[in-house]
C-alpha cells in the first residue's frame, strides 16, 4: 500500500473505495457537483491544502474538470495542489488498480518543485506549442503519457513538472 502525505480529493464514494485498497492517505469524496453547496467539505479541503497539500484526482470528463477547477478556485493561491489525471475518458472507479498505483508512484507527490523544469518556453522550443503541428504533437505526447487529451497547456506543464525531467524527455523522444 502506498503512503501519501497529501489528502486526496475524489469525486465520489466509489472512487474513495477503490483508492482505499491502494493508498494509505486521507481520501475526501466531494459527491460530484454537491461540492458546490457543501461549505463544510470545502473548508475541510482548504485545511488539508494548507497543512499537508492536496492531490485532486477527478474523472477525465467535463464534469471532473469543472469540479477540479471549482475546488482550485476556492483555495488560496499559496496552497499545495497536485493534479493527477486518469487516462483519457476513464472514470477513477473504473480504472485498473495497477494503473492507479502506477500513476501515484510515478508522480513526485512528496516534493513540489519551486523551479519547474518544464516551462512554456521549453514546450515552445520542443514544438509542443506555437508551431503548425503543435496540437498534433501535444496530443501524441498526452497519449504516450496516458493522459486526457483535453488538458490545457497550463495543466500539461503542471503535470509534466510532477515527473522527473528524464521521464518527459523519454516520452517526448517517442512523439
Amino acid at each position: 500500500m502506498l503512503k501519501i502525505k497529501q489528502a486526496i480529493i475524489v469525486e465520489g464514494r466509489y472512487d474513495k473505495a477503490v483508492l482505499e485498497n491502494i493508498i494509505d492517505a486521507v481520501i475526501i469524496p466531494v459527491n460530484g457537483f454537491g461540492i458546490y453547496k457543501d461549505k463544510h467539505t470545502l473548508n475541510l479541503i482548504k485545511r488539508y491544502a494548507q497543512e499537508t497539500g492536496i492531490i485532486i484526482l477527478t474523472d477525465s470528463d467535463n464534469a471532473g474538470r469543472q469540479i477540479r477547477n471549482y475546488i482550485k478556485n476556492y483555495l488560496p493561491k499559496d496552497c499545495e495542489i497536485i493534479d493527477i489525471y486518469v487516462p483519457n475518458l476513464h472514470e477513477v472507479e473504473d480504472t485498473n488498480a495497477d494503473v492507479l498505483r502506477k500513476i501515484f508512484t510515478e508522480f513526485k507527490t512528496d516534493n513540489k518543485s519551486n523551479n519547474p523544469a518544464i516551462t512554456r518556453e521549453r514546450l515552445f522550443d520542443d514544438g509542443l506549442i506555437g508551431s503548425a503541428n503543435s496540437a498534433e504533437k501535444r496530443k501524441a505526447l498526452l497519449k504516450q503519457m496516458n493522459l486526457p487529451e483535453n488538458l490545457s497547456t497550463a495543466q500539461l506543464i503542471n503535470v509534466l513538472n510532477l515527473y522527473d525531467i528524464k521521464e518527459y524527455e523519454k516520452w517526448y523522444s517517442q512523439v
